[in-house]
């Protein structure tokens, strides 16, 4: 009987030091996934269904857009963007995008699909012209 509870007893330690460890865990993979929305610097677009924004110094995110716009290559145009609920972006759901010209005449809704943290390789396959 004590060995079945010694067992027990090493049982729930284990599955409690792994609860403790998981929140660490999801912090440090967030820190690749997620960026605070005042970290983000600019944004280029290379097609219409596609952007790319600076976070910070060196990090560059790509999202791509459900519905995209031709007006997105335009000297004009502002990409405007309200946070849903915290300041961190971690998913399309906590962006709400928007096109918008200089003189406030157009505007139209941008639709994220996916947002993905890109690799340094893959920053560097991406033409100067298209880098934020």
């Amino acid at each position: 009987m004590s060995k079945r509870l010694v067992a027990l007893c090493a049982g729930l330690t284990l599955a409690g030091s792994l609860c403790l460890a998981s929140p660490a865990l999801a912090a440090e993979s967030s820190h690749d996934t997620c960026f605070l929305s005042r970290d983000w610097e600019g944004w280029k677009s290379p097609s219409p269904n596609v952007i790319y924004v600076r976070v910070g110094v060196s990090r560059i995110y790509e999202f791509d857009l459900s519905s995209g716009s031709n007006q997105l290559q335009e000297p004009d145009m502002h990409l405007v963007s309200e946070i849903r609920g915290s300041d961190w972006i971690c998913n399309p759901l906590d962006l709400q995008l928007q096109l918008r010209d200089d003189h406030g005449v157009f505007q139209e809704p941008l639709i994220v699909k996916t947002i993905t943290r890109l690799t340094p390789d893959q920053i560097a396959a991406i033409p100067k012209k298209y880098l934020p």
